[in-house]
């Protein structure tokens, strides 16, 4: 009974969170450029190739051209997938088989400092793919607002929500496997009914309410009008489902990490 009430405590923060953030970015360090490079690799080629191909078809998308309609959406998924694979791949690798986790709470460091320093540091990493995106539509002439700098959190809090998501995956599963669950049955519908490549009003109402849920149609509300020099609409309810995810997700995913790891 106090094993389980443990396992349910609120998350207790220290800046001790930082040691993880910084360490991770150690690491990356020496893998910056292609660990970049295959982060643009999709994206770049969703953009580029149905903005383009697609963009000849389809002269104009609410009330811009296709490409840079997409551009916006790329730009949101970028961070997704991103976020995605470094909370799940990167993380299941660091607490399942090098152990790293646990060689880190050997010093004065709680699960719970672990755990969001991981947050934080995928967040941190995601952002820097959307910033890729958005600074190479920004040369393709797709945005020319000084309102995509506004980008720059929701970018941020994004990350923070689709890490939480990831590290409950990581926490869950018992082999890189079991990702593909995840990425088959909720990132690709998520990519789908977001508003990434069609206007989802353009779906049956049922699907359009299912899109309405998730964080993904959340950031690009917020994203694709700051990129076409327009404020965005319901800002405080984009971004307290963000916010919501990233807070839900992470409480979830730190319990079922003490359950896994503190027994």
């Amino acid at each position: 009974m106090m094993a389980h009430s443990r396992h349910l405590a609120l998350p207790l923060f220290s800046l001790r969170f930082v040691h993880i953030w910084r360490r991770n970015l150690l690491v990356w360090r020496k893998l910056a450029l292609p660990s970049m490079l295959g982060n643009l690799a999709d994206p770049m080629l969703y953009m580029l190739g149905f903005g383009y191909g697609l963009g000849r078809m389809l002269p104009s998308m609410s009330g811009t051209t296709y490409i840079a309609f997409l551009a916006a959406g790329t730009v949101c998924s970028s961070i997704m997938m991103s976020a995605s694979f470094e909370a799940m791949y990167s993380g299941f690798s660091r607490m399942h088989v090098q152990k790293t986790w646990d060689a880190i709470m050997n010093a004065p460091v709680t699960l719970d400092d672990v755990l969001f320093g991981e947050a934080m540091w995928t967040a941190s990493k995601s952002l820097l793919s959307g910033v890729a995106v958005l600074i190479v539509a920004t040369a393709l002439g797709l945005t020319d607002s000084w309102l995509a700098l506004w980008t720059l959190p929701i970018m941020f809090v994004t990350g923070l929500a689709f890490a939480s998501l990831g590290l409950i995956m990581t926490a869950l599963s018992p082999s890189y496997d079991f990702f593909m669950y995840y990425f088959t049955l909720f990132i690709t519908p998520t990519m789908l009914l977001s508003d990434v490549f069609f206007p989802a009003d353009q779906l049956p109402p049922l699907l359009q309410d299912a899109g309405a849920f998730l964080p993904l149609s959340h950031a690009v509300a917020l994203v694709r009008p700051l990129m076409h020099h327009t404020v965005p609409g319901n800002i405080a309810l984009h971004v307290g489902v963000l916010a919501l995810y990233a807070g839900a997700g992470f409480y979830i995913a730190l319990v079922l990490t003490r359950r896994r790891l503190l027994r």
